[in-house]
């Protein structure tokens, strides 16, 4: 089951194309990677299931349903820009955008200091958002954000501003927010988050989307049948079986070498080559590649036959 649907989405400001028929597909209680460079369409699309703008046409459907606004209070939304009331206290802030979302304020007091007692922040309470750091004034968007439990949650660059320590409790809480149930939506150029914790992805690029789906079968399409060695001794002889690609001294007698399947050969063909060979193997494995490595090679237009299997 799918939380949120997108058919055929398009629009354009002025002469610019935003988006060009976007289709995309969220499954429930995932954590999805909405990847692509800068004026992509990224934003036009997490605005429009904001309806903070209207597509020019196409359509999207929240649990099968025609995007209303009765779905705002099941999205909770984090933009790249933070909006917080600089002279408000962080207590009337929170309690402010909780009732906003539809909380009543018993329940939304309870959840603002349960919220703080997790980000042992309770004494932030009556403090000022002007008197907090960056990444204390981000923490709080963040509870604003999710506090009222949406079951959809659309982050957009989630980690700006947060050193090392912070952002991986930011990444705890995704997750935990993941397992009580809700979907993550989120935008980032930092692709070793995406890496570490999507479940699935989809890259938009100059306004049309060119690649989507789950993360794991995504990489597995675009490896190149092409294995690390690590090995003592030089002595790899290329045959029917694969290609020496290159090798490079490591130091006392240890190589590393770069192989290449051909044809139908598999990984334990391979190996089993090496042995007959009477390789000293010390390591062995898959280049499989990056999230990263696959972005640049789309983006910069270097794969034009993008795998479908």
């Amino acid at each position: 089951m799918h939380i949120l649907t997108a058919k055929n989405l398009n629009k354009t400001f002025h002469e610019n194309v935003a988006l060009h028929n976007v289709d995309l597909e969220i499954p429930k209680q995932s954590i999805f990677g909405l990847l692509g460079p800068n004026g992509a369409g990224k934003s036009t699309f997490i605005r429009i299931v904001n309806q903070i703008i209207n597509a020019d046409s196409g359509q999207i459907q929240i649990n099968g349903e025609d995007l209303a606004s009765k779905h705002i209070g099941t999205i909770g939304y984090l933009p790249e820009e933070r909006g917080l009331y600089k002279k408000m206290k962080v207590g009337d802030q929170l309690l402010y955008l909780a009732q906003l979302k539809g909380l009543p304020k018993k329940e939304a007091v309870q959840k603002i200091k349960a919220w703080l007692e997790r980000f042992e922040a309770s004494d932030w309470l009556h403090k000022k958002i002007e008197d907090l750091s960056k990444g204390m004034q981000q923490k709080v968007q963040f509870i604003s954000t999710v506090m009222h439990e949406p079951e959809l949650i659309i982050l957009d660059e989630p980690f700006s501003g947060f050193d090392p320590i912070n952002a991986n409790l930011i990444k705890d809480e995704i997750l935990r927010l993941r397992e009580k149930g809700s979907t993550v939506i989120f935008s980032t150029h930092r692709m070793e988050s995406v890496e570490e914790m999507c479940d699935y992805i989809a890259l938009i690029n100059k306004s049309e989307k060119i690649l989507d789906g789950e993360k794991s079968k995504i990489k597995n399409d675009f490896k190149s049948n092409q294995f690390t060695l690590v090995h003592r001794g030089n002595g790899i002889s290329t045959n029917d079986t694969f290609n020496l690609e290159k090798k490079a001294e490591l130091g006392e007698g240890v190589y590393q070498s770069t192989l290449k399947l051909l044809s139908d050969t598999s990984s334990n063909q391979l190996l089993q080559e090496l042995i007959n060979q009477k390789v000293d193997i010390i390591s062995f494995q898959e280049d499989i590649p990056s999230i990263n490595d696959i972005f640049i090679q789309l983006v910069k237009g270097e794969n034009q036959n993008i795998p479908t299997s």
